[in-house]
């Protein structure tokens, strides 16, 4: 055996080679040595076995054909009767491993207990190996063209620093894979939140030009309500997007990362090409540090893979571009689901604001939509309310249709529908309802009483109430009630009695016209 070289690991089928070269082609240890790669005193040791179980001769008498046949013959005790052969109940043994605190060592000691004369511990360890591999095969997944889309963050972040404070944050990295052509598309956020994880899958498919049949991703908290393997709960956010891109999302099983074998793959490889390669980089901007990822990930993707003799484009190209369902005509747009109950002024609070729906759903709970623009309220899925979303805070955005009857009274009254009401009447009773709201500290407080005085000329004619509210403006009675008892009393329709002009009498204190000439 070459100098230097480690031996490798035997099985009985070498067995069976040293056994037929040695007593059928009569050649030495060494040679034997040499011609399968064996270190002289392995094949010593297996040769001198195989005397003690008396197999001196090629070929090997009958019964021995199975390889565990003769593997229990020549791997008995030597120099002892041979021992007990009993193997342990495996399937018992892969169900007592799955309770808390059970090792093999103390599933061997137990063994051992009820057999003496068994299996060593090395053996046992082995063995179990063995089984749990045969019970538990791995699934290879042989996924076909435009089947799936898997995602996932890396392990590793790039740090990104804030110009201005100088602060270290470390940004994610979002991977993508297509499963047939391994076609890889990456990009980084600050975080690993809903929108983040959003703005990855929409970019993703945007970078691909299509949408596959589903989407496997990690059970990300931002995306996954609930991490069911049957009936997984999405939150209402990522369901939408599914929605829009006529896709299926199929979350892994946690801490199961052969569900999503290729992203994984794909993961390691970014960390590689692209985290690796950044190491001694500083960035201070992220569009700066996604304009670098992209010039990698092309490198990526037009490497040629060793196993396959193609590039991942040239994949892509070929057996996955075409099947690939189209993207939508518009781009899916970023929203978040809440859930509210209306208040007793029919009235939701969003986002430090209060938006008005329907007052028929007092006490209700409805579930609100909010993108950048808009707010919409759903009953029972269905739309019931949209508004323009208020960037400021502690707004009363209301629509006059969701109000009571009784309120929408009030709801469009302003000092200027008021006067303009007013002028339609009457001089005089613009000058009143005027004075109603400027004599108050808040024209709001004179509202009631100018909409009293207006409501009079429905009764009384606009001619007489003009006349009644010269009346009350020349004895400065300007309430409600006071135009209200003329108008009843008929004062608005009595002729005013002229006095007659007196002369001042004469007194020694009036100085007279003359006095000031």
């Amino acid at each position: 055996m070459p100098r230097g070289k480690q031996p490798r690991r035997t099985d009985v089928k070498d067995i069976r080679s040293i056994l037929r070269l040695t007593y059928e082609s009569r050649l030495s240890v060494r040679e034997v040595s040499e011609r399968l790669g064996l270190s002289k005193s392995t094949v010593s040791t297996y040769l001198l076995r195989a005397r003690e179980a008396g197999l001196t001769a090629w070929p090997m008498p009958a019964g021995h054909e199975d390889d565990a046949t003769l593997e229990r013959r020549l791997f008995r005790q030597m120099g002892r009767p041979p021992r007990d052969m009993t193997e342990p109940d495996w399937q018992l043994v892969s169900r007592e491993m799955k309770r808390k605190g059970v090792t093999l060592l103390l599933l061997w000691q137990e063994y051992r207990e009820a057999h003496p004369d068994g299996f060593g511990y090395t053996w046992f360890c082995d063995k179990f190996g063995q089984h749990a591999k045969r019970a538990n095969p791995t699934y290879r997944h042989r996924h076909a063209a435009g089947a799936v889309m898997q995602t996932d963050y890396a392990g590793q972040t790039i740090p990104l620093i804030d110009p201005a404070t100088g602060e270290v944050h470390e940004a994610q990295l979002f991977v993508a894979v297509l499963g047939a052509s391994s076609y890889t598309f990456a990009t980084a956020s600050l975080y690993q939140r809903l929108p983040d994880w959003i703005e990855g899958q929409v970019r993703a498919l945007e970078y691909f030009g299509g949408v596959p049949a589903s989407i496997v991703c990690d059970n990300l908290k931002a995306g996954v309500a609930k991490a069911l393997w049957f009936e997984p709960t999405l939150t209402a956010t990522f369901a939408a997007m599914a929605e829009h891109y006529d896709t299926t999302i199929l979350p892994t099983r946690p801490y199961k990362p052969r569900d999503k074998g290729k992203v994984e793959g794909a993961v390691l490889i970014a960390e590689r090409w692209i985290v690796a390669r950044l190491r001694n980089r500083q960035f201070f901007d992220l569009a700066v540090l996604n304009a670098e990822i992209a010039g990698l990930l092309e490198l990526i993707n037009t490497k040629t893979m060793r196993h396959v003799g193609r590039s991942r484009r040239e994949m892509f190209e070929q057996i996955e571009r075409v099947a690939l369902k189209p993207l939508p005509v518009g781009r899916f747009e970023y929203a978040e689901w809440k859930t509210a109950k209306v208040h007793p002024d029919y009235h939701v609070a969003v986002d430090r604001n209060f938006y008005s729906v329907p007052h028929g759903l007092i006490g209700r709970k409805v579930d609100v939509r909010l993108t950048q623009r808009v707010v919409e309220i759903f009953h029972n899925h269905k739309r019931i309310a949209s508004h323009v979303r208020n960037s400021q805070r502690g707004f009363h955005i209301t629509v006059n249709a969701h109000m009571p009857k009784a309120h929408q009274r009030y709801a469009d009254q302003t000092p200027a529908s008021l006067i303009e009401r007013a002028a339609r009447m009457g001089v005089n009773v613009t000058i009143m309802v005027e004075r109603m709201m400027t004599d108050r500290r808040h024209p709001e407080q004179g509202y009631r009483s100018a909409m009293g005085i207006l409501s009079l000329g429905r009764g009384y004619g606009h001619a007489r109430l003009d006349a009644a509210c010269d009346r009350a403006l020349s004895i400065e009675a300007t309430t409600y009630a006071s135009v209200l008892s003329i108008l009843k009393s008929g004062l608005d329709q009595a002729i005013p009695v002229s006095e007659p002009v007196s002369s001042t009498p004469p007194h020694g204190n009036i100085r007279g016209a003359v006095y000031y000439q």
